[in-house]
């Protein structure tokens, strides 16, 4: 049942819009034209059959009683954990076990494994008796399971969704900010030892946060220790790096040193978007793409395709359908008064930007390649599926405050 004082159409018209625009999206990079030839592949009509399913799951969702939906969360999580494993002794595609391969329909249970996990983190760190130590630690300890079992596969790209989700549901549940900023230093740690003069500039600005923030000098000291000891052992780690690994961080930094081989995905993808110019080649007429220079460019880099073959305008027009659905969800998490409920809609909304960026990042030469679809574009059944139920998700909550404040 629909309350429609609550629930939110600005926003499933949104997501209409979304998945409405990558159905074009992927029939377009489905087809090749050379001449008077065209081919087209099937994946089109896939994502079609995948966007009505969603829309099903949907309205499916929000008929499901709320008590049901939040008893079924913790079986439902641990089914997915028992998916993971035993996904790990599936065939290995490209070096990688991530699917389950049903009549022709690949399933990847580490799409569902970030909603399920969410859900779950949601759930346990909003409980009322807990400090922020152990919000901490058992948000940290659930997302520990799920990642360890992603990395094994290996798709260490998606591990990173986990982590930011974290982060942003720590926020919602009000985890005062200097435990964050002691949660994310050891990364800028990292960072900072790339350039060495950065590493005691990174240290002055982190001590004298932690001292606004009020700590003690104990705190404080074992925290900078802690991080220079980070930044020092880092470039032992880089190192114990594969040949292959290094190659990739490298060739993001400077693609032409290896154009034909590391390099040679986002020199392409850049190609493709800045020859689309200002209003683009015209549907179905990316060279690039026809001409199959463009790797994935039905998967990680249909962005270029779009950029291609509808230009700047066609990919500032995309980019503001997704602005314009990211900040009715963040309104919408603001909204919830229910601190579980805005918790996992913050991390909802975190991991479907989070993907968002590193998708477009990728395409235009901000991020190295990381294998991270375009939410609602990218072709992908499994990943329309689970990121609309996202969406659904939130809408459930909208439409349940009429009953539940």
């Amino acid at each position: 049942m629909i309350n429609r004082k609550k629930f939110d159409f600005t926003l499933l018209a949104l997501l209409a819009t979304l998945i409405f625009l990558g159905c074009i999206a992927i029939f377009s990079a489905s087809t090749t034209m050379i001449g008077d030839q065209m081919s087209i592949q099937n994946n089109w009509w896939k994502q079609i059959i995948f966007a009505f399913l969603a829309f099903g799951a949907i309205a499916l969702l929000l008929k499901l009683p709320m008590p049901i939906f939040d008893i079924v969360v913790i079986p439902l999580f641990v089914l997915n954990i028992i998916a993971l494993v035993l996904v790990l002794f599936t065939p290995a595609v490209n070096g990688s076990h991530r699917w389950f391969s049903l009549g022709g329909i690949n399933l990847q249970p580490s799409e569902s494994a970030k909603l399920l996990t969410i859900l779950m983190v949601a759930r346990i760190i909003s409980k009322e008796h807990l400090n922020e130590y152990r919000q901490i630690l058992y948000g940290f300890l659930i997302v520990l399971l799920p990642v360890s079992l992603i990395m094994i596969e290996p798709d260490f790209g998606t591990t990173l969704v986990f982590w930011a989700s974290l982060l942003a549901m720590l926020i919602a549940a009000e985890v005062p900010l200097f435990f964050i900023l002691l949660m994310v230093s050891p990364i800028v740690s990292v960072v900072s030892s790339v350039w060495w003069p950065a590493i005691p500039i990174w240290l002055i600005i982190l001590i004298c946060l932690l001292l606004k923030s009020g700590l003690s000098w104990v705190t404080i000291t074992v925290s900078a220790i802690a991080n220079v000891f980070i930044a020092f052992i880092t470039p032992v780690f880089w190192m114990g790096l594969k040949d292959y690994q290094q190659n990739r961080i490298l060739t993001f930094l400077d693609p032409t040193r290896d154009p034909l081989g590391a390099g040679y995905q986002i020199i392409q993808a850049k190609i493709a978007i800045g020859s689309g110019s200002m209003f683009g080649k015209g549907w179905l007429l990316g060279t690039q793409k026809n001409m199959n220079f463009l790797p994935e460019h039905h998967t990680d880099f249909i962005f270029s395709v779009v950029g291609e073959e509808f230009g700047f305008i066609g990919s500032i027009f995309l980019l503001a359908i997704f602005a314009a659905f990211f900040s009715r969800i963040i309104r919408n998490a603001n909204d919830l008064k229910i601190k579980e409920r805005k918790v996992a809609a913050s991390g909802i909304m975190a991991y479907l930007m989070l993907q968002t960026f590193i998708n477009i990042g990728m395409n235009i030469g901000l991020v190295p390649a990381t294998g991270i679809p375009l939410p609602f574009i990218s072709y992908g059944g499994s990943n329309l599926l689970i990121n609309a139920i996202s969406v659904g998700v939130i809408l459930k909550y909208l439409n349940e405050r009429g009953f539940i404040k």
